[in-house]
């Protein structure tokens, strides 16, 4: 084997150490995002149990219900009911809010009594 075999050899299981240690990193890297996105939507659903009860919330967090889900909860006023999201930073409404809140707009909410027998 002459010493351009060799070097070509070498390169070639240098390039396969190479491209196999960036799968792995890569893969590793798909794991840290996963994860933070997983801490990030845990801490959102936790710190929106607690927003009522921050200064600049307008209303009295004793009337407020948390629901958690399709939207964070509802607030008992004596002359108004609220429908509450909290979003912090860039965060939008999700498709499903947006149709709740485009229903309350379109003042198509209802109270129903339903007797249990």
């Amino acid at each position: 084997m002459t010493n351009e075999h060799k070097i070509i050899a070498i390169l070639i299981f240098i390039i396969i150490i190479l491209f196999f240690l960036w799968r792995k990193s890569s893969e590793r890297l798909s794991d840290v995002k996963f994860q933070k996105q997983s801490l990030s939507t845990k801490y959102g659903k936790m710190s929106e149990q607690f927003m009522p009860f921050l200064d600049h919330y307008p209303y009295d967090p004793q009337n407020f219900r948390f629901l958690g889900s399709p939207i964070d909860g509802v607030q008992f006023e004596e002359d108004k009911i609220i429908l509450v999201e909290f979003k912090t930073g860039t965060s939008r409404l999700s498709q499903k809010q947006q149709n709740i809140k485009n229903l309350v707009e379109s003042r198509r909410i209802y109270f129903e009594q339903i007797n249990i027998k």
